[in-house]
Protein backbone atom coordinates (compact mmCIF):
# COMPACT_ATOMS: atom_id res chain seq x y z
CA UNK A 1 0.00 0.00 0.00
CA UNK A 2 1.74 3.61 0.49
CA UNK A 3 1.13 6.46 2.58
CA UNK A 4 -0.26 10.08 2.05
CA UNK A 5 0.31 13.55 2.72
CA UNK A 6 -1.81 16.55 3.02
CA UNK A 7 -1.91 20.23 4.01
CA UNK A 8 -4.74 23.00 3.86
CA UNK A 9 -4.05 26.31 5.30
CA UNK A 10 -5.35 29.71 5.50
CA UNK A 11 -1.85 31.26 4.24
CA UNK A 12 0.81 30.10 1.73
CA UNK A 13 2.90 28.11 3.80
CA UNK A 14 5.85 25.76 3.47
CA UNK A 15 5.10 22.12 3.92
CA UNK A 16 8.92 20.63 4.11
CA UNK A 17 9.31 20.00 7.72
CA UNK A 18 6.67 17.78 7.30
CA UNK A 19 7.83 16.56 3.67
CA UNK A 20 11.16 15.43 5.51
CA UNK A 21 9.97 13.27 7.94
CA UNK A 22 7.51 11.82 5.48
CA UNK A 23 9.71 11.22 2.47
CA UNK A 24 12.38 9.11 5.03
CA UNK A 25 9.50 6.46 4.67
CA UNK A 26 9.98 5.98 1.19
CA UNK A 27 12.80 3.18 1.72
CA UNK A 28 14.52 4.53 5.39
CA UNK A 29 12.07 4.41 7.97
CA UNK A 30 9.03 2.21 5.72
CA UNK A 31 9.57 0.52 2.44
CA UNK A 32 7.38 2.65 0.54
CA UNK A 33 10.00 2.58 -2.43
CA UNK A 34 8.06 2.58 -5.80
CA UNK A 35 7.74 6.31 -6.67
CA UNK A 36 6.72 9.64 -5.30
CA UNK A 37 4.69 12.85 -6.09
CA UNK A 38 4.07 16.06 -4.78
CA UNK A 39 2.02 18.73 -5.61
CA UNK A 40 1.39 22.57 -4.25
CA UNK A 41 -1.12 24.48 -5.74
CA UNK A 42 0.01 27.97 -6.69
CA UNK A 43 -3.25 30.35 -7.79
CA UNK A 44 -4.79 28.80 -10.44
CA UNK A 45 -1.72 26.38 -11.33
CA UNK A 46 0.00 23.36 -9.59
CA UNK A 47 3.80 22.40 -9.16
CA UNK A 48 3.81 18.85 -9.78
CA UNK A 49 7.05 16.70 -9.02
CA UNK A 50 6.78 12.81 -9.36
CA UNK A 51 9.43 10.69 -9.13
CA UNK A 52 9.39 6.57 -9.93
CA UNK A 53 12.61 6.63 -7.83
CA UNK A 54 12.32 5.97 -3.87
CA UNK A 55 11.47 9.47 -2.23
CA UNK A 56 14.42 9.03 1.10
CA UNK A 57 17.19 9.53 -1.95
CA UNK A 58 15.34 10.81 -4.42
CA UNK A 59 17.15 14.17 -6.63
CA UNK A 60 13.54 14.83 -7.50
CA UNK A 61 12.78 15.09 -3.71
CA UNK A 62 15.89 17.00 -2.82
CA UNK A 63 14.80 19.82 -5.36
CA UNK A 64 11.25 20.33 -3.63
CA UNK A 65 13.24 20.88 -0.65
CA UNK A 66 15.70 22.89 -2.13
CA UNK A 67 12.62 25.23 -3.39
CA UNK A 68 10.87 25.88 -0.67
CA UNK A 69 7.46 26.02 -2.06
CA UNK A 70 4.77 27.66 -0.12
CA UNK A 71 1.51 26.77 -1.29
CA UNK A 72 -2.04 26.56 0.84
CA UNK A 73 -2.94 23.05 -0.73
CA UNK A 74 -0.53 20.37 -0.74
CA UNK A 75 -1.00 16.72 -1.67
CA UNK A 76 1.93 14.10 -1.31
CA UNK A 77 2.35 10.28 -2.10
CA UNK A 78 4.77 7.66 -1.28
CA UNK A 79 4.06 4.64 -3.34
CA UNK A 80 4.24 0.67 -1.80
CA UNK A 81 2.82 -0.87 -5.47
CA UNK A 82 -0.45 -2.77 -4.82
CA UNK A 83 -1.54 -2.74 -8.61
CA UNK A 84 0.21 -1.17 -11.46
CA UNK A 85 3.98 -1.23 -12.36
CA UNK A 86 6.43 1.04 -11.01
CA UNK A 87 6.34 4.05 -13.40
CA UNK A 88 5.55 7.34 -13.69
CA UNK A 89 2.51 6.57 -15.03
CA UNK A 90 1.34 5.27 -11.97
CA UNK A 91 2.59 7.61 -9.28
CA UNK A 92 0.56 10.08 -7.46
CA UNK A 93 -0.92 12.11 -7.36
CA UNK A 94 -3.07 12.40 -10.32
CA UNK A 95 -3.96 15.77 -11.98
CA UNK A 96 -6.82 16.60 -14.25
CA UNK A 97 -9.19 19.94 -15.19
CA UNK A 98 -12.83 20.31 -13.88
CA UNK A 99 -14.81 23.38 -14.12
CA UNK A 100 -11.94 25.59 -15.28
CA UNK A 101 -9.43 24.23 -12.01
CA UNK A 102 -7.08 21.80 -11.72
CA UNK A 103 -7.55 18.85 -9.02
CA UNK A 104 -4.63 16.51 -7.43
CA UNK A 105 -6.05 13.10 -5.82
CA UNK A 106 -3.90 10.43 -4.19
CA UNK A 107 -4.69 7.23 -3.08
CA UNK A 108 -3.70 4.72 -0.25
CA UNK A 109 -5.43 1.07 -0.54
CA UNK A 110 -6.76 -1.43 -2.82
CA UNK A 111 -9.98 -1.65 -4.83
CA UNK A 112 -11.09 -5.34 -5.98
CA UNK A 113 -13.44 -5.58 -8.91
CA UNK A 114 -13.44 -1.79 -9.54
CA UNK A 115 -13.58 -1.53 -13.39
CA UNK A 116 -15.41 1.67 -14.50
CA UNK A 117 -15.98 1.65 -19.03
CA UNK A 118 -13.66 3.61 -20.03
CA UNK A 119 -16.00 5.59 -22.04
CA UNK A 120 -16.03 8.96 -19.90
CA UNK A 121 -14.31 12.62 -20.51
CA UNK A 122 -11.74 11.50 -18.35
CA UNK A 123 -9.53 8.03 -19.08
CA UNK A 124 -6.80 6.77 -16.80
CA UNK A 125 -3.15 7.24 -18.47
CA UNK A 126 -1.64 4.09 -15.75
CA UNK A 127 -2.74 1.39 -14.80
CA UNK A 128 -3.79 1.61 -11.17
CA UNK A 129 -7.30 1.49 -9.51
CA UNK A 130 -6.53 4.70 -7.59
CA UNK A 131 -6.36 6.53 -11.17
CA UNK A 132 -9.49 4.80 -12.16
CA UNK A 133 -11.38 5.94 -9.65
CA UNK A 134 -9.93 9.57 -9.73
CA UNK A 135 -11.41 9.60 -13.28
CA UNK A 136 -14.83 7.79 -12.39
CA UNK A 137 -15.55 10.94 -9.98
CA UNK A 138 -14.37 13.07 -12.08
CA UNK A 139 -16.72 11.76 -14.81
CA UNK A 140 -19.73 11.56 -12.71
CA UNK A 141 -19.28 14.99 -11.41
CA UNK A 142 -19.30 16.36 -14.73
CA UNK A 143 -21.98 14.44 -15.44
CA UNK A 144 -24.02 16.03 -12.95
CA UNK A 145 -22.71 19.37 -12.66
CA UNK A 146 -22.15 22.06 -15.74
CA UNK A 147 -20.70 24.57 -13.26
CA UNK A 148 -18.73 24.18 -9.97
CA UNK A 149 -21.78 23.49 -7.06
CA UNK A 150 -21.70 25.27 -4.09
CA UNK A 151 -19.42 23.28 -1.38
CA UNK A 152 -22.54 21.67 0.42
CA UNK A 153 -23.95 20.12 -3.37
CA UNK A 154 -20.81 19.59 -4.07
CA UNK A 155 -19.30 17.53 -0.44
CA UNK A 156 -22.82 16.23 -0.39
CA UNK A 157 -21.64 14.11 -4.24
CA UNK A 158 -18.50 13.17 -2.98
CA UNK A 159 -19.63 11.23 -0.28
CA UNK A 160 -22.17 9.66 -2.35
CA UNK A 161 -18.93 8.85 -5.18
CA UNK A 162 -17.13 7.87 -2.17
CA UNK A 163 -19.60 5.36 -0.21
CA UNK A 164 -20.22 3.84 -3.76
CA UNK A 165 -16.57 3.38 -4.57
CA UNK A 166 -15.03 2.42 -0.83
CA UNK A 167 -17.31 -0.88 -1.41
CA UNK A 168 -15.00 -2.18 -3.63
CA UNK A 169 -12.32 -1.94 -1.00
CA UNK A 170 -9.22 0.06 0.72
CA UNK A 171 -10.26 3.52 0.01
CA UNK A 172 -7.96 6.57 2.16
CA UNK A 173 -7.52 9.22 -0.19
CA UNK A 174 -6.59 12.98 -0.30
CA UNK A 175 -7.91 14.95 -3.12
CA UNK A 176 -7.97 18.71 -3.93
CA UNK A 177 -9.71 21.54 -6.02
CA UNK A 178 -7.01 24.22 -4.83
CA UNK A 179 -9.67 26.02 -2.94
CA UNK A 180 -10.36 23.07 -0.38
CA UNK A 181 -8.77 19.30 0.41
CA UNK A 182 -11.30 16.85 1.30
CA UNK A 183 -9.76 13.38 2.83
CA UNK A 184 -11.20 10.25 3.32
CA UNK A 185 -10.15 7.24 5.76
CA UNK A 186 -11.15 2.94 4.84
CA UNK A 187 -8.73 2.53 7.70
CA UNK A 188 -6.04 4.98 9.08
CA UNK A 189 -5.40 8.41 8.68
CA UNK A 190 -4.96 10.90 11.34
CA UNK A 191 -4.51 14.73 10.92
CA UNK A 192 -3.49 18.16 13.18
CA UNK A 193 -4.34 21.37 13.46
CA UNK A 194 -1.29 23.92 14.23
CA UNK A 195 -2.59 27.26 15.39
CA UNK A 196 -1.84 29.98 17.80
CA UNK A 197 -0.24 29.45 20.38
CA UNK A 198 1.98 27.23 18.22
CA UNK A 199 4.91 24.89 19.89
CA UNK A 200 8.12 22.78 18.81
CA UNK A 201 7.58 19.20 17.08
CA UNK A 202 10.43 16.56 16.58
CA UNK A 203 9.71 14.47 13.65
CA UNK A 204 9.24 10.58 14.77
CA UNK A 205 11.34 9.26 11.45
CA UNK A 206 14.03 12.02 11.46
CA UNK A 207 15.64 13.74 14.62
CA UNK A 208 14.52 17.26 13.76
CA UNK A 209 12.95 19.79 15.73
CA UNK A 210 11.14 22.99 14.99
CA UNK A 211 10.08 25.89 16.99
CA UNK A 212 6.46 26.96 14.84
CA UNK A 213 5.74 30.26 16.76
CA UNK A 214 9.27 31.63 14.93
CA UNK A 215 8.03 30.67 11.33
CA UNK A 216 4.02 31.89 11.91
CA UNK A 217 2.06 34.55 12.87
CA UNK A 218 -0.71 34.56 15.23
CA UNK A 219 -3.70 34.34 12.57
CA UNK A 220 -2.15 31.17 10.65
CA UNK A 221 -3.52 27.81 10.67
CA UNK A 222 -2.16 24.78 8.96
CA UNK A 223 -4.00 21.21 8.73
CA UNK A 224 -1.78 18.79 8.56
CA UNK A 225 -2.93 15.25 7.45
CA UNK A 226 -1.02 11.84 6.89
CA UNK A 227 -1.73 8.34 7.06
CA UNK A 228 0.23 7.91 10.19
CA UNK A 229 1.36 10.78 12.74
CA UNK A 230 4.77 12.79 11.63
CA UNK A 231 5.61 14.31 15.05
CA UNK A 232 6.26 12.70 18.57
CA UNK A 233 5.41 15.47 20.79
CA UNK A 234 2.15 16.84 19.68
CA UNK A 235 -1.85 15.40 19.82
CA UNK A 236 -2.86 14.03 16.25
CA UNK A 237 -6.59 13.27 15.59
CA UNK A 238 -7.58 10.39 13.64
CA UNK A 239 -10.43 10.04 11.22
CA UNK A 240 -12.79 7.67 12.00
CA UNK A 241 -13.47 4.48 9.83
CA UNK A 242 -15.23 5.43 6.69
CA UNK A 243 -15.41 9.49 7.90
CA UNK A 244 -15.32 11.75 4.85
CA UNK A 245 -14.19 15.34 5.54
CA UNK A 246 -13.56 18.84 3.87
CA UNK A 247 -10.60 20.95 5.34
CA UNK A 248 -11.09 24.71 4.06
CA UNK A 249 -8.59 28.01 5.76
CA UNK A 250 -7.07 24.65 8.04
CA UNK A 251 -10.02 23.73 9.95
CA UNK A 252 -12.10 20.20 8.68
CA UNK A 253 -15.74 22.66 7.49
CA UNK A 254 -17.39 19.42 6.79
CA UNK A 255 -17.56 15.83 7.70
CA UNK A 256 -19.39 12.51 6.84
CA UNK A 257 -19.57 10.48 10.02
CA UNK A 258 -20.62 7.14 10.60
CA UNK A 259 -22.36 7.12 14.20
CA UNK A 260 -21.30 5.83 15.91
CA UNK A 261 -17.84 6.33 15.32
CA UNK A 262 -15.20 3.61 14.92
CA UNK A 263 -11.69 4.41 15.27
CA UNK A 264 -9.18 1.58 14.56
CA UNK A 265 -5.59 1.42 15.74
CA UNK A 266 -2.15 0.90 13.93
CA UNK A 267 -2.28 -2.53 14.34
CA UNK A 268 -5.49 -3.28 13.01
CA UNK A 269 -5.02 -0.95 9.83
CA UNK A 270 -1.79 -3.15 9.31
CA UNK A 271 -3.78 -6.14 9.50
CA UNK A 272 -6.13 -5.23 7.58
CA UNK A 273 -3.70 -4.22 4.73
CA UNK A 274 -1.76 -7.14 4.94
CA UNK A 275 -5.52 -9.44 4.59
CA UNK A 276 -5.87 -7.55 1.96
CA UNK A 277 -2.25 -8.33 0.05
CA UNK A 278 -0.92 -5.00 0.40
CA UNK A 279 1.33 -3.51 3.48
CA UNK A 280 1.31 -0.06 4.93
Amino acid sequence: MCQLLGMNCNTPTDIMFSFEGFRRRGGITDHHADGFGIGFFEGKGVRLFHDDKPSADSPVADLVRAYQIKSENVIAHIRKASQGQTSLANTHPFMRELWGEYWLFAHNGHLLDFHPADNGFYRPVGSTDSEQAFCYILNRLRERFEQKPGEAELFAALTELTHEIRGHGLFNFVMSDGDSLFAHASTLLHYIVRKAPFGKARLLDDDVMIDFAEVTTPSDKVAVIATLPLTRDEVWQQLAVNELVMFRQGDIVMSDKPQPPVYMSVEEGLEIARAAGVSV
